[in-house]
């Protein structure tokens, strides 16, 4: 039983004994006492002050009396208005702490051989471009919600899905064919989604010469927009690709193949991986026979130009369209069968897609249709949707080229983070080697932990210039607290000090360091609301509050030259625990933390 459900516990028998009242432990309210007020955790009072006929200030005094002279676990108590604050002994801290010291997995709930299965989508790339910072914010989200619901005890299976076909990958297929004249990424020296992704850049800039020149010849510009040649060229080549046409299928083999090296190298870098990858060229078929499947059974309909659509408007939406007039499909197809051989590869107890929120309707609309299909697991999938992510300097478009490109940005972080660390001196005593893995360590902390640490639902900035700070809520911040405890902890071994025999349960400790160890307490629970919530930002905000606790007692409390033995074990094991819990909290997160700095 966890301390709430204790002092519940405590509470109910008390209230029972002395005004024979009933009360559920659930119905209690307790709630952490706030700092300016002595005790640690809160009863609220007023629900029972009228059962017992006293006002709320002596109905707390007479239980916090029982409390304290009946159950050890409370050592005083005090009351402000309605609202009984409870000190908790310290022995029950000391006793906590020992047992967190001792659980290497503290905090997570490990998967047992009957755990469900969560499926989680995050990535979803096109191969016509790099990744960029978009990319960077799903991708994190994506890996942090998995590593978290793994720590929830779920069995996780992470997969992505490559969007690898369609009208967006021929743009830059057939830009290359016309214009780029055998350029390849070993003859430019450039990373293969990145040339593929400049090729999707030139075709928008002829796309567009070719449109104005049609508008300059009488046309209006939604006329000249489905006319242009080059449009309709790479129209051409879609329905070539659907027919099998060598030529353009193995043009499309060797431009995806580039790109696959490029994103691995981008995915490796930023310290994301996945367990299945679906592509969409092996998915959309499976769609579309499941939405000839559909029109045959009447859940769909075929208009005069053979185009097939859903009629959702009984479902307060409106008709979507699934195939097109020339038979080829829309996403909402391919999701359709992704989602089909899904279920079919693994037993999914619950599918989520990590997608942002711009695609709100399109998830609403595919569980729907798989409902309709027949599928009981439809309306059960979860659309994580999360917010937009810029720069200071405002949107980015992929099309004008004007994207943040993830390789470029996670370079500079790496570079920022070796520049401010040398200049703060934090490298001194490193070798080059240790120099450069603390600078790839902080620079990439400090971009993941400044995206995390937002709501997951809201749009976002990221400033870089902000995150790589080594005050205040940020990733580096974190990283130093933990290379100093670390610090602390070899001197200590240097010093021939053993500190992993246990803790004299009899010290009297500051309400600094009971409040510590009270945060520590929390963390099993923190980890279980970011799962509930699908929030890695419950995760980054805790670390951030047990650091800055950690380092206000690092500031007022000796610990190597403390002179009283005990006191001095004490601690060094509760520094122990601090650096243990944010090494696992910021593994959930993705980011690693050194041991020295």
């Amino acid at each position: 039983m966890n301390l709430e459900a204790t002092i519940q516990s405590v509470v109910a028998q008390s209230v029972k004994t002395l005004y024979n009242i009933d009360v559920e432990n659930n119905q209690i309210q307790i709630q952490k006492t706030k700092k300016e007020f002595e005790g640690d955790l809160t009863v609220v009072v007023f629900p029972f002050a009228k059962a017992a006929r006293k006002s709320p200030e002596a109905t707390g005094q007479e239980i916090g009396e029982f409390i304290v002279q009946n159950h050890a676990v409370v050592s005083a108590f005090n009351v402000i208005k309605g609202f009984l604050n409870l000190s908790i002994h310290p022995s029950y801290w000391l006793e906590t702490l020992d047992t967190i010291h001792g659980n290497a997995g503290f905090g997570k709930t490990l998967p047992t051989g009957k755990a469900d299965t969560m499926m989680i989508e995050y990535s979803s790339p096109n191969t016509n471009k790099p990744l960029h910072l978009g990319h960077i914010r799903n991708n994190l989200l994506g890996f942090s919600i998995a590593e978290i619901q793994k720590a929830n005890g779920w069995k996780v299976v992470k997969t992505n899905i490559v969007n690898d076909r369609g009208i967006h990958i021929c743009k830059s297929m057939l830009a290359w064919k016309l214009f780029g004249n055998g350029e390849t990424p070993e003859s430019s020296g450039m990373k293969g989604d990145h040339l593929v992704g400049k090729y999707y850049v030139v075709f928008d800039k002829a796309y567009k010469a070719e449109i104005k020149e049609l508008m300059e010849k009488g046309m209006t510009e939604e006329e000249a927009k489905k006319n242009a040649p080059l449009i309709l060229e790479a129209q051409n080549m879609l329905l070539a690709w659907e027919n099998n046409d060598m030529e353009v299928r193995q043009l499309w083999k060797t431009m995806n193949g580039w790109v696959y090296a490029g994103f691995d190298e981008t995915y490796k870098q930023m310290g994301v991986d996945f367990d299945k990858i679906y592509y969409e060229s092996e998915t959309y078929l499976t769609g579309k026979s499941e939405v000839e499947r559909g029109v045959a059974e009447k859940v769909f309909y075929q208009r005069d130009d053979k185009s097939v659509w859903a009629d959702l408007t009984g479902d307060g939406l409106d008709e979507k369209l699934l195939l097109r007039t020339d038979g080829t499909s829309v996403y909402m197809t391919q999701d359709i069968g992704t989602a089909k051989l899904r279920y079919n590869d693994f037993d999914i107890k619950k599918m989520v897609y990590v997608v942002g929120n711009e695609q709100n309707y399109h998830f609403q609309v595919l569980s729907i249709l798989l409902d309709k299909l027949g599928y009981a697991w439809g309306k059960d999938l979860v659309h994580f949707s999360y917010g937009m992510v810029e720069l200071p300097e405002g949107k980015m478009k992929s099309r004008e080229g004007t994207v943040v490109d993830a390789d470029d940005l996670m370079a500079e972080m790496i570079d920022s983070a070796r520049e401010t660390s040398q200049e703060l001196g934090k490298l001194d005593n490193c070798t080059p080697e240790e120099i450069e893995s603390v600078a790839r360590m902080v620079g990439l902390g400090a971009l993941k932990y400044f995206i995390l640490k937002v709501d997951p639902r809201k749009n976002m900035t990221f400033n870089p210039k902000e995150s790589i700070d080594f005050n205040g809520n940020t990733g580096p911040f974190i990283q130093y607290t933990h290379a100093r405890i670390k610090s602390v902890l070899r001197k200590a071994v240097e010093q021939g000090i053993n500190f992993g025999i246990g803790i004299d349960k009899s010290l009297e400790i500051s309400e600094k360091e009971s409040y510590l160890i009270q945060l520590l307490t929390e963390f099993p629970n923190i980890i279980k609301q970011a799962g509930e919530e699908f929030s890695p930002a419950l995760i980054a905000n805790y670390e951030y509050e047990l650091v800055k606790e950690f380092n206000q007692f690092y500031h007022d409390f000796s610990i190597l030259k403390e002179d009283n033995e005990a006191l001095r074990q004490f601690r060094l094991v509760l520094s122990a625990s601090v650096a243990k819990v944010i090494k696992t909290g910021m593994g959930l997160l993705g980011i690693e933390v050194p041991e020295r700095m």
